[in-house]
């Protein structure tokens, strides 16, 4: 009787303690997520970028959540390996270009869009085709027999909308003398202001960095992109999903926005990337 007393004492006291770290551990524990993207810059300049907007989504993740919510970055080498990442929910969201998005979606259809990037109050914005200050060529059909020089393999700008705009142009693969993919959008334009290539593509705004430094580049052509979106792994919860876009697209603040999306942030929709979908297909044909 005793003993049967004994163990009814010790499984209240243990049931007591569960229940009781039931109610306390939830109040208490910490949110950790891992944010995703690639170098498009040199990795220094990434953190940089992104560094004050993370940790103000983080402050005000904790204050709606009543929870620490701390954010790591991972930032990849390679387009590929990010959007490996966020397929399979090693992180738990991502900023892409559209392609990547693109590319990440056909992997994952669970992907969802954040939020979509504004530029001037829009959700499109230019990439450049940049030749040489001092080049004679004038047009993109005088880029025959010439070299160019591309991004990354996955890059909405620097491959599959230049691709598609050279198509229209008349100039495929075979009437370039050469052409290479470099990776990042800077390396793309000190390629082209040294004379190693005699055009390439590259994002608006680090062409406007790098001729501000002096790079000897002018641009040949301006083409259309659409913004970039703010991606969540299929794996985050619901919640924490609802929360995170919130935050997102309520930050006003021109001090923590002015490194990643300065005009803030809007709703998005798949379709708001067709048209680089359509870009992507046409480029097989380079």
């Amino acid at each position: 009787m005793a003993i049967n007393f004994a163990r009814s004492t010790l499984f209240t006291l243990a049931s007591s303690l569960l229940f009781g770290l039931m109610l306390t551990t939830p109040a208490s524990a910490q949110v950790e997520l891992v944010f995703g993207t690639y170098a498009t810059d040199k990795p220094s300049t990434v953190v940089r970028k992104f560094k004050p907007f993370l940790d103000h989504v983080a402050s005000q993740m904790s204050e709606t959540l009543g929870q620490d919510v701390s954010i790591k970055m991972k930032i990849s080498k390679e387009y590929e390996e990010s959007i490996d990442d966020l397929a399979t929910g090693a992180v738990d969201f991502a900023r892409f270009g559209p392609a990547s998005y693109i590319a990440a979606k056909d992997k994952n259809p669970d992907i969802q869009i954040v939020a979509m990037e504004l530029s001037n109050g829009n959700k499109r914005f230019n990439g450049v085709i940049a030749v040489r200050e001092n080049s004679q060529i004038e047009s993109l059909s005088d880029l025959e027999g010439q070299t160019f020089a591309f991004g990354d393999e996955l890059s909405t700008i620097g491959r599959y909308l230049a691709q598609s705009q050279l198509i229209s142009a008349g100039i495929k693969s075979e009437q370039l003398q050469g052409y290479a993919f470099l990776g990042r959008h800077d390396l793309v334009g000190t390629a082209v202001g040294n004379g190693k290539f005699a055009a390439g593509a590259l994002k608006e705004s680090t062409f406007n960095q790098l001729v501000s430094k002096g790079e000897p580049i002018r641009a040949l052509l301006y083409f259309e992109n659409v913004t970039k979106p703010w991606l969540a792994s299929s794996n985050l919860s619901g919640d924490l999903l609802d929360v995170l876009r919130k935050t997102i697209i309520e930050t006003t603040d021109s001090e923590i926005l002015k490194s990643i999306a300065k005009d803030g942030f809007s709703t998005g929709v798949d379709e708001d990337y067709d048209f680089v979908r359509r870009a992507m297909r046409q480029s097989l044909e380079f």
